[in-house]
């Protein structure tokens, strides 16, 4: 592939982390003459040392601060539908051998040499997030070679969030291949039936990553009263009402997410143990306090709080705030699960945040277990915001 441009990192660059699997290239990185700037977004160029050495291949995007993506380590690689195939054969091996059933994140981005995309499966019909210009440019080419390899009847693209936006990227929702489904999808997950809303839902219309602080969850719930704030779809709520507890509240501001959890309630024959309070997270545990409620597990899962380094202290406050009112709710010898998926916030300074705001809530706490996302969302060593989950499991005393 010598007809690609060539991208050369300046002098001072050191060339050592992409050669040691770091997979971005930032644009104060490089030499960006004019013929760099005109390159458009979404293409490929083979970045070079200062020597003029090829280091990997990567996809180029001007327009971003991550100006290069490392595709591959061969410079001489050819990115086309057998790649990309190649790709998808690698990552669908590691959730077949993880999983029984197809309901996972096929793609999780850099960590499956994949950069910028993410692809989540729901049995016959997948929703990928092209995140990167590449990705939104081959969006043809990844959903045929996805249909070849996992068999796959439809294939949705969710091009809305901010990574789009931070790329460059217009907002665009479309189904590349089959039908959308008209009805939500029920996923089985830890024993629970959840219903994901593949064209109207958040995201890829649900969160796997949680599955394994769910399950860690379970095992705290049998015959419990748990509250689920920040519950979206139901995910703590229904995972608990799955092992046994004895009644589940979900609280969130969203009308249609917490529909999504009644109906997941009802296909589990649960929805008489199930109730939802559409509200501000913050106002109704204030309620909830005022009226002196207490529930045998706290889980709370908010939003990114700090998505990027300028708005980490305010998420951290934010993070501090939550821990504080969730703090009381918490029964004498029960359990609060906070959680954090801000990749700006690292585990050290969600953690410490979260003992302070339970100590300024009254309790006393000892952490139990720190748990991440799922296998199917595997971290790149080198990437340090491909793991950005974080959940922490408290006993608080009386």
């Amino acid at each position: 592939m010598t007809d690609l441009p060539i991208i050369r990192l300046r002098p001072k660059s050191k060339p050592q982390a992409i050669r040691h699997g770091f997979p971005w290239v930032f644009a104060d990185e490089v030499v960006t003459d004019r013929r760099t700037r005109a390159i458009e977004p979404g293409s490929f160029a083979i970045l070079e040392d200062a020597e003029r050495k090829p280091l990997a291949l990567v996809t180029v995007n001007p327009n971003s601060k991550i100006i290069g993506r490392v595709m591959d380590a061969d410079a001489e690689a050819r990115i086309d539908g057998a790649w990309i195939a190649g790709r998808l054969s690698r990552a669908l091996a590691m959730r077949e051998r993880l999983y029984d059933a197809p309901f996972y994140r096929l793609v999780h981005a850099e960590a499956d040499g994949l950069p910028g995309l993410v692809i989540d499966r729901f049995g016959d019909a997948a929703v990928m997030q092209p995140n990167a210009a590449w990705a939104d440019r081959m969006a043809g080419e990844i959903a045929t070679a996805l249909a070849e390899v996992t068999g796959v009847k439809t294939v949705i693209l969710n091009g809305q969030g901010r990574a789009r936006g931070l790329e460059g990227l217009d907002e665009r929702m479309e189904v590349l291949l089959g039908q959308a489904p008209e009805a939500p999808v029920e996923v089985p997950m830890n024993g629970a039936i959840y219903l994901a809303d593949l064209m109207g839902g958040q995201k890829t219309g649900l969160f796997y990553d949680q599955r394994p602080n769910h399950a860690f969850t379970q095992g705290l719930t049998k015959g419990a009263r748990v509250l689920d704030v920040f519950s979206h779809v139901g995910g703590f709520g229904l995972a608990a009402l799955a092992a046994g507890a004895e009644h589940a509240t979900c609280i969130d501001g969203s009308a249609p997410a917490l529909g999504l959890a009644e109906g997941g309630a009802k296909a589990m024959a649960a929805e008489t143990r199930l109730s939802i309070t559409q509200s501000d997270a913050f106002k109704a545990m204030e309620a909830l306090a005022e009226e002196g409620a207490q529930f045998d597990v706290v889980v709370c899962d908010p939003p990114a709080f700090a998505p990027s380094k300028p708005a980490l202290e305010a998420g951290l406050r934010a993070y501090e705030r939550v821990a504080k009112l969730a703090a009381p709710l918490v029964a004498p010898g029960g359990y609060l699960v906070l959680c954090s998926c801000s990749h700006a916030a690292d585990l050290t300074a969600f953690r410490n945040v979260s003992a302070r705001g339970i100590g300024r809530g009254g309790r006393r706490s000892q952490l139990i277990h720190t748990g991440q996302a799922g296998p199917d969302h595997p971290t790149l060593p080198q990437l340090a915001e491909t793991g950005y989950l974080k959940a922490l499991f408290f006993r608080l005393d009386g």
